[in-house]
């Protein structure tokens, strides 16, 4: 009977052996992070949260109090590690994923089967957006991943929608250099957006960068690739768009041609004005001579004239002269 007794509780700490202190090791791949809690509660860097990280800085002051999550012990790839029974890993992949930015992790038969993103622009234009978004989960703020947000890549895309959204209804072009324009004035704003992609993207960018911090994601990129109006709008947009084309390359030959005119008038103005200063010339030289000789006596003046009277009488042919009777 002692016999037995013996072999049941020799067999009970095997088992204990066995199914927690050899099934507590436990390792972490190169492409995860882990987190370790003791009875639910995650391990804390003390004193440390996210609005002391640089992570916080686009956020203002109601969203620091509101996203203020504490700073946990991140488990580096590597291993083995050990755990106690009361313990519990929690393992997450920091890769980068891509996703379209139409999928809806909580619907995924929204968006046309989260294909197409449809938004309206500022002149009421029902549009379809296709893109991609490169994502990864930020090892600075894994607390706010796990813990902090029930399904942290639905509120990502939730945030994500809503910004472009907003961005598209109130898009206007900038106003093209050396025009006097103002923005949007080409009353198209499809037109507008599919010439502004990379300025669209790179708002994106920086009105997302907020996301770290709230829920745990970093937006490496959004991806915006397509920008289409429904096909019966489709048609009517080309018309207009080969209409303002037309118009915006007859202007423009007017303006050479407007141009080429004045420069054509400027060098035969300044040519007449080259030939009035060589006629002009000569005589002001002559006024010049003739006031030196006037300066010196009234007899080298008229010595002067006599001998250009007699010049003009040695050329002449005939001479007529007035007499007096």
């Amino acid at each position: 009977m002692s016999s037995t007794l013996a072999g049941i509780i020799i067999g009970l700490i095997a088992w204990f052996l066995v199914r927690y202190l050899a099934g507590g090791i436990y390792t972490v791949n190169q492409s995860e992070r882990a987190v370790k809690t003791s009875f639910g509660r995650a391990e804390r860097i003390p004193g440390v949260t996210t609005v002391n990280s640089p992570i916080a800085s686009g956020l203002d002051a109601d969203e620091k109090q509101r996203y203020n999550y504490p700073q946990v012990r991140v488990i580096m790839p590597g291993g083995p590690y050990f755990k106690w029974p009361w313990q519990k890993i929690h393992k997450v992949s920091v890769a980068t994923q891509t996703v379209n930015m139409a999928f809806d992790p909580e619907a995924p038969a929204a968006n046309q089967g989260g294909k197409i993103l449809e938004a309206v622009t500022k002149d009421q234009l029902n549009t379809g957006l296709t893109g991609q978004i490169r994502y990864r989960v930020s090892e600075r703020n894994l607390y706010a991943y796990l813990f902090g947000v029930r399904n942290p890549i639905a509120h990502v895309m939730g945030y994500f929608v809503s910004v472009l959204r907003e961005r598209i209804s109130t898009f206007e072009a900038p106003p093209e250099p050396g025009s006097t324009a103002g923005p949007g004035s080409s009353g198209i704003s499809i037109n507008d957006l599919r010439k502004n992609l990379r300025d669209l993207n790179e708002h994106m960018d920086r009105e997302c960068a907020s996301s770290e911090a709230r829920y745990g994601i970093v937006l490496d990129a959004s991806l915006i690739t397509g920008i289409d109006p429904p096909p019966d709008v489709e048609s009517a947009l080309a018309a207009i768009n080969t209409a303002h084309n037309m118009v915006s390359s007859d202007i423009s030959l007017a303006q050479a041609s407007a141009d080429q005119r004045i420069e054509l008038s400027k060098r035969a103005a300044e040519i007449e004005t080259l030939k009035a200063q060589a006629e002009v010339q000569p005589l002001t030289a002559l006024a010049s001579q003739l006031a030196a000789l006037k300066g010196t006596g009234e007899g080298a003046l008229r010595a002067y004239v006599r001998n250009v009277r007699l010049g003009l009488f040695g050329q002449a042919q005939q001479v007529v002269l007035e007499t007096k009777r």
